[in-house]
């Protein structure tokens, strides 16, 4: 998706954009070399989004307000740390009247998710599969904790946890009674899967608008090369790179 889009603005002879995986032990200092090796920035996945902003000298409004960082740059004075995941989910649901969300997961995803709903007007509610982290991040965020959603009574839905992740069901790990989804809710599933999710086909039968996680994944992308290069990458691009 990247490389599609450093190629179609011209930068593909001389930007590259590669995966790295790394423990927990070792991010910190992976991450404070990667400047002296040419690196511009890193995008920053599960398990890594609040270590990365711990490491930060600086931080942009959104990755301070959320409490995790998914976009590091590296800058002469230091690390600066973004967070594109809340307005890449705002980008991906598109205009929508402010009404109830329920976010599921209190990882850094359903943070930003949470955050960037509640910023939009809604009024969010929380849940997690641990009750306690997921009181806890409510509590922080100045939202709602549940243990026990009712699926009606949402306008918005944002699956955050990792439920499907494997690409087999995940609706039964989640707290969501299939038949209350509705016309007019829109739902969307962050997992990254090889068609529509469980839970996408289960709201989708019932006349709720659906998004998947790759739809996410590529308007935060978007805004993550849009700070290290200083252009405007083309969304049908990166969108028509990341389903192929």
């Amino acid at each position: 998706m990247q490389a599609a889009a450093l190629e179609d603005l011209g930068l593909g002879e001389t930007w590259t954009y590669e995966a790295i995986d790394v423990d927990p032990d070792g991010f910190r200092e992976l991450v404070e070399s990667m400047s002296d090796s040419g690196f511009v920035g890193a995008n920053v996945t599960v398990p890594h989004k609040e270590a990365a902003l711990a490491l930060a000298d600086s931080v942009g409004p959104e990755a301070k307000g959320i409490g995790a960082s998914n976009t590091l740059i590296f800058q002469p004075d230091g690390i600066r740390a973004e967070n594109t995941d809340a307005p890449g989910l705002l980008a991906a649901i598109g205009e929508v009247p402010a009404g109830r969300a329920l976010v599921l997961g209190a990882g850094g995803a359903g943070r930003a998710a949470t955050w960037a709903l509640a910023g939009a007007g809604h009024a969010v509610d929380l849940w997690n599969r641990t009750i306690e982290r997921g009181q806890a991040v409510a509590s922080e965020l100045g939202v709602e904790a549940l243990v026990e959603p009712r699926v009606g009574d949402y306008d918005v839905i944002v699956n955050s946890t990792a439920a499907g992740l494997n690409g087999e069901g995940g609706l039964a790990d989640l707290p969501l009674q299939p038949e209350g989804f509705r016309s007019g809710q829109v739902v969307v599933d962050m997992v990254y899967a090889d068609g529509p999710s469980e839970l996408l086909v289960a709201a989708g039968e019932l006349g709720a608008r659906t998004v998947d996680g790759i739809e996410v994944l590529v308007r935060q992308g978007a805004l993550s090369l849009g700070l290290w290069t200083g252009l405007e990458p083309s969304i049908e691009v990166m969108r028509t790179a990341a389903r192929s």
